[in-house]
């Protein structure tokens, strides 16, 4: 029994996923210490929330990193999606289609982004960081620049509550366990592993490999468009400068939570612990009153330093 338990908890974390628990834990414990509102609920439930909307994009960053991609528009696809949704929601009076639009766009510009890196060969860094341009630029058109206030089913998906746990860390959850589902139990979410280990491998076994990515590329532009409108929601307010810089969030939490920019290696439940780091040091950050300007140093620090750890570990493996 216990070893069956012992097997079944390797599958679920890498040794990086474990290294990332252990550094929560640390820094759980540390903060608790150093400052006696670090564990009231109210704020541990706020670090939730604060994690959910970075997580859930990161959920469809993994796997187009898995797939050996890269998506730099996530955050510019955050803000055009956040005021798509509130745009429609002030012209038709319908939450409905408000929310089908704000995750349409982000569809769109997912599907566009794997266009340009399937069918016209652009190198997803490139291709990507156009669109990062675009999509803001869009936003920007818009609405000149202006704010769009919105409430309604938004606000609820953003600051809403299920008694005192907010909506958006149970949405992840429950996202965070479907996803793991796909990209494990499903043949799309092996072929996406199987693309990012080998794509030449993946072909001549029957892999089709452009449709896959292209699916992949849709998945994320989907969930960024969810992140912004549950960010919106959260705001009350959309604005075509919402989600800017969230990008490099995103990825961090990805890749601190055992993607390899390589591709082929990757879970679910890493991008949750990888989204919590982030989270809890920008807690600490807050709690023990350092300037926020250092949490853009210790970001790119912690970016630097998860890559650097997985570039060693494979030229080892090498």
């Amino acid at each position: 029994m216990g070893g069956r338990v012992t097997r079944s908890l390797a599958q679920v974390f890498s040794h990086r996923e474990a290294s990332i628990a252990l550094m929560i834990l640390i820094l759980f414990v540390a903060l608790s210490f150093a400052n006696e509102y670090f564990l009231s609920s109210r704020n541990l439930l706020n670090v939730g929330r604060q994690a959910s909307v970075v997580a859930i994009v990161a959920l469809g960053q993994a796997l187009v990193i898995i797939s050996r991609g890269l998506d730099l528009s996530v955050g510019s696809t955050l803000g055009l999606s956040a005021v798509s949704s509130a745009y429609v929601a002030s012209v038709t009076g319908s939450q409905e289609l408000a929310l089908a639009a704000g995750l349409g766009a982000g569809l769109v510009v997912g599907v566009l982004n794997g266009l340009m890196v399937t069918r016209i060969n652009i190198n997803p860094f490139i291709a990507t960081l156009g669109m990062l341009s675009v999509a803001r630029g869009v936003a920007l058109l818009m609405t000149g620049g202006i704010p769009i206030p919105y409430t309604g089913w938004a606000q609820w998906l953003g600051a809403g509550r299920i008694g005192d746990v907010p909506f958006s860390l149970i949405l992840l959850i429950v996202l965070v366990v479907v996803f793991h589902i796909f990209a494990t139990r499903t043949r799309i979410g092996r072929n996406v592993y199987a693309i990012g280990d080998n794509p030449k491998a993946a072909r001549l076994a029957g892999i089709n490999i452009e449709g896959t990515r292209l699916l992949v590329y849709a998945l994320c532009g989907m969930l960024a468009g969810l992140g912004g409108i549950i960010l919106a929601g959260n705001l009350a307010s959309a604005s075509p400068d919402l989600g800017r810089g969230y990008e490099l969030d995103v990825i961090a939490a990805v890749i601190l939570g055992g993607a390899a920019l390589s591709g082929g290696r990757g879970t679910m439940y890493g991008v949750l612990l990888g989204a919590l780091l982030m989270a809890l040091l920008s807690n600490a950050f807050v709690l023990l009153g350092i300037s926020s300007h250092w949490q853009v140093v210790a970001k790119g620090l912690v970016i630097i330093l998860a890559v650097g750890i997985d570039g060693l570990r494979r030229g080892r493996e090498d």
